[in-house]
């Protein structure tokens, strides 16, 4: 089984909600953990997938067979997929403590939330996607800002090479602007996500307290999230080069480092 890193020597001790209890909605404490866990969690998160490869790869399958026809659906397809994702997560959590625990994995783990627990995993992903939308709105009126303001000085110059490269380095400027914004807004909501599934699975926690959570675990935490962070991106180009197929791999080690870095976090989870 896998143990939570020990907070620093110099550091009080924190307390942990114990194996035995649930949070009754609330999030438990919060420990810090060094810079290098961030390598730990994808090493223990790959020694998880390693422990039973064909279910893992299975529950993969299944869980990109299943976004994917969702995907195809014109129109509500995409929103049916995101609404889906925390709950599909939180089965794959859910199959990573089994696995944890020397207990079997079965694809029925990753359906396992598909009960009391989908409710407030919905309610996570209406405030993720809320919170996306409120991004898009806010690039959307600086993109109209910048480009309209850029687009009116080109015209003014009255001569048509010069209004074109004025038009287009308004672009420009408007294009890393709105990187910039979307980078300062994405990442904070990011944070607010990250742990929420594992909260609400794991600890009864509710959805907006979950986020609150998730935030501070990050914030609390972000070197040893930044390294993780960097070493997935790395991970992720190499899963994407062999036409995709080494997600199947990469999923479920990201199930399993998600799982770990929760543990290291926040505690072991209370049974059910």
């Amino acid at each position: 089984m896998i143990e939570p890193a020990s907070p620093p020597p110099s550091a009080p001790p924190t307390p942990r909600l114990s194996a035995g209890a649930r949070s009754n909605g609330r999030a438990p404490a919060i420990a810090a953990v060094p810079a290098g866990r961030g390598v730990e969690w994808w090493l223990a998160g790959w020694r998880l997938f390693a422990a039973a490869p064909w279910p893992w790869l299975a529950i993969a399958a299944v869980y990109f067979a299943v976004t994917l026809t969702l995907l195809l659906i014109p129109v509500v397809g995409a929103a049916a997929s995101s609404l889906l994702l925390p709950v599909l997560a939180g089965g794959a959590l859910l199959g990573a403590r089994a696995v944890d625990r020397g207990e079997p994995l079965t694809i029925g783990h990753l359906f396992a939330c598909f009960g009391p627990r989908a409710g407030p995993l919905l309610i996570v992903a209406l405030l993720y996607l809320a919170g996306w939308f409120c991004i898009w709105l806010v690039v959307t009126a600086i993109l109209v800002g910048l480009a309209g303001v850029g687009a009116l000085g080109a015209l003014l110059t009255g001569d048509p090479i010069q209004a074109g490269v004025a038009a287009m380095a308004a672009i420009g400027i408007a294009a890393v602007v709105i990187l910039v914004v979307m980078a300062l807004l994405a990442v904070p909501l990011m944070m607010a996500v990250w742990f929420a599934p594992a909260l609400v699975v794991f600890a009864d926690v509710e959805p907006m307290a979950a986020m609150k959570a998730s935030f501070v675990a990050c914030l609390v935490n972000a070197l040893p999230l930044l390294v993780y962070s960097l070493l997935g991106l790395a991970l992720a180009v190499l899963a994407t080069i062999p036409l995709g197929l080494g997600w199947l791999v990469l999923a479920p080690a990201l199930a399993g480092s998600v799982y770990v870095s929760y543990v290291d976090i926040f505690g072991a989870p209370a049974p059910d």
